[in-house]
């Protein structure tokens, strides 16, 4: 006899989500049996195949602690007529991907698509025909509870969704999670912009920018798969800790291909070795630059005084030294690569020869014409005229010859700027210089002023405030046909070169007509803390907003002044590790051995920045030129005064300690037995 269907609601989503989970696991199976023996074609396009196979098994993989779905969305009517039984409402359920039972009819809708979009936006203003929004809570993987929002009823209340503010408020153990669950209307409208558009986001703490940036790119590739798979994606974050911290995001949400990178590992054509002083550094990021690597590379050209004869057969051509001096002047106006100029150079001979064989009666081909490029003689006009430039090589001379690099940054740097551009010692070889994370940068410009960089399809860029012009220029490089999310907050930004304006950053990253968003709301951090943080704002970044929180929690900010200061830290650190979660232990990067020594003494296991934790350790030992874009339950900071003298001025200092502040989702410990900056007293 079949089951008798239950009456208890919980029950029918737990039946619905087991039978979820069975269906996607038929999917799975699916694929899996697929035999690849009988396909016809080459065994390219065989490895490729089976290369996609395994990639959508990898995408249907069942996590168990992740939902399969979150909420669900009871509309008035029907959405579509395939799915319409009877013309009613219909019914979806919302989660990080798509299943379908074995005929085909869906279980689970996709969270990127378009039926899926009012679980964010609508409202009671607004309802979007929805009658009933349901949201689901889990614990441990299991369904445990739900809540219903009536959006067409006037007779229900508006109140906050519980369940809503538990998973803003879950303890993050482990690395960055999705925010699919929680997205809200302001954040949905960024990830659902068009392809087409660059968008920036200037984001207070706790406002969720990375996350949306991701979100933004798993959507990209739900909605334009087949052109991001050809022109590819790329998420661009400040340093390796930050991007082990996010990489579990994408795969979660079923996005396996994007690749991630910092800056420095997208120009590392050289070996950094160095470190420039903060002046030489801020020069070598400064867009001028590009001016001078311009004439850099273009100073070996010259023009001929002899003229090119080409000797074919009995014949000899002749192109006279000023007919080759405007193919040279010609080239040089056109707005094309080095590189590509000078390859087609010998062609531009061989046409002015062909030319004036046609005049003398023969009839040359195509073939003709290649041949003539290829000859020794006008090879020989090419070498001479048209030098080969390597770009290493090319920096590593205007880094180590006064001269020269007063030849190229004339009228552009002046004399006192050049001299502290120029490297201490001369670099001997491109491979004993000690290049420097600037240098590396300037080579990459070089290297495109040589040769184009290749273009992808869609560029994330966190972090972005602490970019220079160059560095901008390198990210640009990287999405000149595609579009791109720039994510920051000028607030945080830390570095001798942090950006400005972003109107300025969106200049220099090559899109000018990009659209600014500002999200001020948060969801990650305290009010309590974020208020504290913002009295900071007045004097690092004038003319933004204070940000404002959505959670209130009082007693999450503890200002605790220490005599006994070893003792003071560990009290702290274990007072943080009772509660459930992780807990962050945030120091100037000068105190960050001591403190080491004293956790390793005390007994307390602790992990560095990027490190997942674990029951055996939750405690992070945070460096505090690390801390920007990781958050922690609880946060301990130790001495804000070191912090500001750790950085080059205060200003600087104020926004590292701004960054470190802003980093706990539950609870802040400030410990200091120095006085407080004058804007935290």
């Amino acid at each position: 006899m079949p089951a008798t269907p239950t009456t208890d609601p919980l029950q029918r989503e737990r039946d619905h989500l087991a039978a979820s989970r069975s269906a996607l696991r038929a999917m799975r199976e699916d694929v899996e049996s697929l035999d690849l023996r009988d396909v016809t074609g080459t065994w390219v396009s065989a490895v490729i195949l089976q290369n996609q196979i395994e990639a959508r098994i990898a995408a249907l993989a069942d996590l168990s602690d992740t939902p399969l779905f979150f909420g669900r969305l009871d509309y008035l009517h029907a959405v579509s007529d395939e799915l319409s039984e009877g013309g009613g409402g219909e019914s979806f359920y919302i989660g990080r991907r798509h299943v379908h039972d074995a005929d085909g009819d869906p279980m689970v809708i996709d969270w990127r698509a378009p039926v899926s979009q009012p679980f964010y936006r609508a409202s009671r203003a607004e309802p979007m025909d929805v009658e009933r929004r349901r949201r689901f809570g889990y614990t441990g993987g299991e369904l445990t509870a739900y809540e219903d929002e009536h959006l067409t009823d006037p007779s229900e209340a508006d109140t906050a969704s519980a369940l809503l503010a538990a998973e803003i408020e879950k303890p993050r153990v482990g690395p960055m999670r999705d925010i699919v669950a929680t997205i809200q209307p302001e954040q949905d409208e960024i990830v659902r912009s068009d392809i087409t558009g660059t968008v920036c986001v200037q984001g207070a703490p706790g406002t969720g920018k990375t996350a949306v940036g991701l979100h933004r790119v798993a959507y990209l590739l739900y909605a334009h798969r087949e052109r991001l798979a050809r022109t590819g994606t790329l998420v661009i974050g400040p340093n390796n800790a930050f991007l082990s911290y996010i990489e579990q995001v994408l795969p979660a949400l079923g996005e396996l291909e994007v690749a991630q990178a910092t800056v420095q590992q997208l120009v590392a054509h050289v070996e950094v070795r160095g470190e420039d002083d903060p002046e030489a550094a801020r020069l070598k990021g400064d867009a001028r630059m590009a001016e001078v690597l311009r004439r850099a590379v273009r100073a070996g050209i010259t023009l001929p005084t002899e003229p090119c004869v080409v000797v074919r057969g009995s014949r000899r051509w002749r192109v006279p030294a000023y007919e080759l001096a405007e193919i040279i002047e010609e080239l040089k106006g056109r707005d094309i690569r080095y590189g590509a100029a000078r390859d087609a150079l010998p062609q531009r001979i061989a046409h002015a020869v062909l030319l004036k064989m046609e005049q003398g009666g023969e009839a040359p081909d195509d073939r003709v014409q290649d041949a003539v490029a290829r000859n020794s003689a006008v090879k020989a006009v090419v070498k001479e005229c048209w030098p080969a430039v390597d770009p290493a090589k090319l920096v590593l001379r205007l880094l180590s010859e006064p001269e020269f690099l007063a030849e190229c940054a004339e009228g552009v740097l002046t004399a006192e700027e050049q001299q502290a551009v120029l490297w201490p010692k001369p670099g001997r070889s491109v491979k004993t210089a000690r290049w420097t994370p600037a240098d590396a940068v300037l080579v990459d410009e070089a290297t495109d002023l040589v040769q184009r960089t290749p273009s992808l399809g869609h560029v994330v860029l966190d972090e972005a405030q602490d970019l220079s012009p160059m560095q901008y220029r390198a990210v640009g490089r990287r999405c000149t046909t595609g579009s791109a999310t720039v994510l920051g907050d000028l607030a945080q930004g830390t570095t001798p070169w942090a950006t400005a304006s972003w109107p300025d950053a969106l200049h220099h990253l090559g899109k000018p007509d990009a659209h600014v968003e500002e999200l001020t709301k948060g969801f990650r951090v305290p009010e309590e803390v974020i208020a504290y943080a913002s009295r900071l704002l007045p004097a690092i970044a004038p003319g933004l907003a204070p940000a404002t929180s959505v959670r209130d929690a009082p007693g999450s900010l503890v200002i605790r002044p220490v005599t006994a200061w070893e003792d003071a830290v560990l009290d702290a650190c274990r007072e943080a590790l009772k509660n459930e979660g992780s807990t962050g232990l945030i120091a100037a990067d000068a105190r960050i051995p001591q403190l080491a020594e004293l956790l390793t003494a005390a007994g307390l296991p602790f992990l560095s920045p990027g490190t997942e934790t674990s029951t055996e350790a939750r405690l992070t030992l945070v460096p505090a030129s690390l801390a920007k874009g990781l958050e922690y339950d609880y946060v301990v900071l130790d001495e804000p005064a070191a912090v500001i003298a750790g950085e080059p001025d205060e200003r600087t200092g104020l926004r590292r300690l701004y960054v470190a502040l802003t980093r706990a989702v539950s609870g802040l410990t400030v410990l200091h037995g120095e006085p407080l900056p004058e804007q935290l007293r």
